[in-house]
């Protein structure tokens, strides 16, 4: 075993909760598992509803300059802010408050979108509303259908987002790290959809505004990647596009936020210099 995977094994086993790390170096194929495979996506799944969106302009069903209307009915979780201080002080504020990610939610009813505009929302910002509008439009079973045709057994989108009726059946959208590994290696390859809709996917994954977690140390590195963010979950997988480019993959469930938060940053300047072999002092 190398340093490396000395590395992240010492350093999942100081988490608590559910964790694992999933490495591929895409010049050797040297690849990486430590810990655990499978885990609640949370918005990492929003990769293959991108990949979905694709496949359906590619088999000209859609187009991304189709246009659509968004309602208050469809914003997610509700539409408009919240004034959580007033909620704490009516003893109303929920145990798990997490504000809304995106921008959609918080805006007037009835702005005209594109779907170019909701798959770069839901990627670059992780925008839910125009990540559950899109799922409406393409369809739960055929979301599942081209991640099985891409080599998912494990992962599965199972519903919608903020969808308590189905979560209180217990269905979660699941993930596996080792088959994300291979969506980002299939993207590197140009060969996920097709290799325009490869460039184009890595190019939206590429503007990624959560970068606090695998590029918080590589701030000078193009990184590919989507994270995931609720309460106890906090995962963060994509391409390194270093001079010796990796995918690195970090999932974890029922964690301590921060702490894994700061494992990823680490984790993931150590995989740049196992697969660079150059010292910290050479990113900017």
């Amino acid at each position: 075993m190398n340093s490396f995977s000395d590395f992240v094994k010492t350093t999942l086993s100081s988490l608590k909760g559910t964790t694992g790390v999933f490495y591929k170096d895409l010049e050797t194929g040297e690849t990486i598992k430590e810990g655990e495979d499978v885990f609640e996506a949370a918005s990492v799944i929003k990769i293959w509803v991108m990949a979905a969106l694709f496949s359906r302009i590619k088999e000209g069903k859609l187009h991304m300059g189709d246009t659509l209307i968004i309602s208050n009915s469809d914003k997610v979780p509700f539409a408009g802010v919240i004034d959580y201080a007033d909620m704490d002080n009516a003893d109303r504020l929920p145990d798990d408050m997490f504000p809304e990610s995106g921008v959609l939610s918080y805006m007037h009813a009835d702005i005209e979108v594109t779907m170019s505009d909701l798959c770069r929302l839901m990627i670059t910002i992780s925008d839910n509303t125009a990540a559950n509008i899109l799922i409406k439009i393409l369809g739960i079973d055929y979301i599942n259908k081209c991640m099985k045709e891409n080599g998912c057994e494990k992962s599965v989108l199972a519903r919608r987002l903020f969808d308590d009726d189905a979560a209180s059946r217990g269905l979660e959208n699941m993930i596996s790290l080792e088959e994300t590994g291979l969506f980002f290696e299939k993207l590197y390859n140009r060969e996920l959809v097709s290799e325009a809709a490869s460039r184009e996917m890595s190019a939206i994954l590429q503007n990624q505004q959560i970068a606090y977690k695998i590029p918080f140390f590589m701030r000078s590195i193009p990184i590919a990647h989507k994270t995931g963010e609720d309460c106890g979950i906090t995962n963060d997988m994509g391409i390194v596009y270093a001079k010796h480019p990796f995918i690195i993959c970090f999932g974890s469930n029922k964690t301590n936020v921060p702490d894994a938060e700061r494992a990823c940053q680490d984790i993931s300047l150590h995989a740049f210099r196992h697969s660079s072999k150059t010292k910290t002092n050479n990113i900017k």
